[in-house]
């Protein structure tokens, strides 16, 4: 089973960090305790860009969880569509050719969800199987991965499309100052990825093209850590719970879920040639580099997302893959681990070769 293609979409609306953090401290003008908080936050969270999903004067518009979660299933339709069709384009098929669609998302809700709106407006087939995930967060991309490989697996004459599409833009709280809400404003954007994972005996299991296997995977879960990372759910929608301690989980949890791995693949750390990581910010980039003691430039790839596009939740390390797929492919032979952690808390890991 291999990862044949990756196919991103942004939305059009695109601001540097400056724009939006003064776009934010007119819109809460007296609401702000220390404005010049939210300013050093902001310059301190490693983005440079962001694309939204609406022009900056839309947001105060949009009242309520009904308004907001509405504008979320009109701009997620349109976006997944633009990502599965980049997608499904580079690998060389069309939607008819997809047996499964995996969905993920944590920034909005919808039923029908958003792949079976999309199945209305692109020619999927009508008995394509679909499964829709919600309440993983950051980790979803890496999860998708793991989940679709595993159904490839079961069938191997099948082609499975992965969609992430997140826009976290429609989760900004007004009422709420917290450093927590300060900082995920500062930090998690707009966009979408999609995923075309083709099983072994499918039409696209070409051994002469440069995609990558998915040999192995693993889900670790993390006891009594609820309270690190998610959502509130409020009136007004999704209230971030975002615990200072996500660093520190990493650090005491990550190495030994990554050795422990690839022990069991009878591998070390010194047979990975690149890492494919969840662009989750700059204080959980340098966490899982000092843990695995990784080269300065090994997370280059992940940096240069956040500082392009920002933190995209479950979208980044899809986003962070597709750039390892077009300009940094690794050499054959050689192996990749793709990862990310998440709600719960937890992390995933998919060891792929080259």
């Amino acid at each position: 089973m291999r990862i044949s293609s990756v196919g991103t979409a942004y939305p059009p609306h695109r601001y540097s960090q400056l724009e939006i953090t003064q776009a934010l401290l007119k819109r809460w003008e007296g609401k702000l305790d220390e404005p010049r908080l939210l300013s050093r936050l902001h310059a301190n969270c490693g983005v440079e860009f962001r694309n939204l999903a609406f022009s900056l004067d839309v947001y105060p518009k949009l009242v309520g969880f009904g308004q907001t979660n509405s504008a979320w299933i009109k701009a997620a339709v349109e976006l997944g569509e633009l990502s599965a069709n980049r997608a499904l384009e580079k690998a060389g098929i069309t939607a008819a050719d997809i047996s499964a669609i995996f969905f993920t998302s944590i920034s909005g809700i919808a039923s029908p969800t958003i792949d079976a709106r999309l199945i209305n407006r692109m020619p999927f087939p009508v008995n394509v199987k679909r499964t829709p995930i919600f309440g993983l967060g950051c980790v979803a991309g890496a999860a998708g991965v793991a989940r679709a490989a595993d159904y490839v697996r079961a069938f191997p004459k099948e082609i499975v499309l992965l969609l992430s599409v997140e826009l976290c833009s429609l989760n900004w709280q007004d009422n709420d100052q917290s450093i927590a809400n300060l900082i995920s404003i500062g930090l998690f954007a707009d966009g979408a990825a999609a995923v075309v994972i083709a099983g072994a005996e499918s039409k696209l299991a070409d051994p002469t093209k440069p995609s990558p296997k998915i040999l192995a995977t693993r889900s670790t879960f993390y006891r009594d850590t609820e309270h690190i990372m998610g959502w509130d759910i409020c009136d007004t929608g999704f209230k971030i719970v975002l615990s200072p301690d996500v660093p520190k989980i990493v650090l005491d949890h990550f190495p030994g879920d990554v050795q422990g791995f690839l022990s069991d693949q009878n591998l070390t750390q010194d047979d990975i040639s690149s890492y494919i990581f969840h662009s989750g910010g700059p204080k959980v980039l340098e966490a899982m580099e000092t843990s695995l003691n990784l080269p300065a430039d090994a997370l280059a790839p992940s940096w240069k997302s956040l500082r392009e596009v920002g933190n995209l939740s479950a979208a980044s390390v899809l986003a962070v893959l597709e750039d390892f797929l077009t300009i940094h492919p690794g050499t054959p032979g050689t192996y990749s681990i793709l990862a990310a952690m998440g709600p719960a808390f937890c992390s995933e890991l998919v060891l792929l070769q080259w």
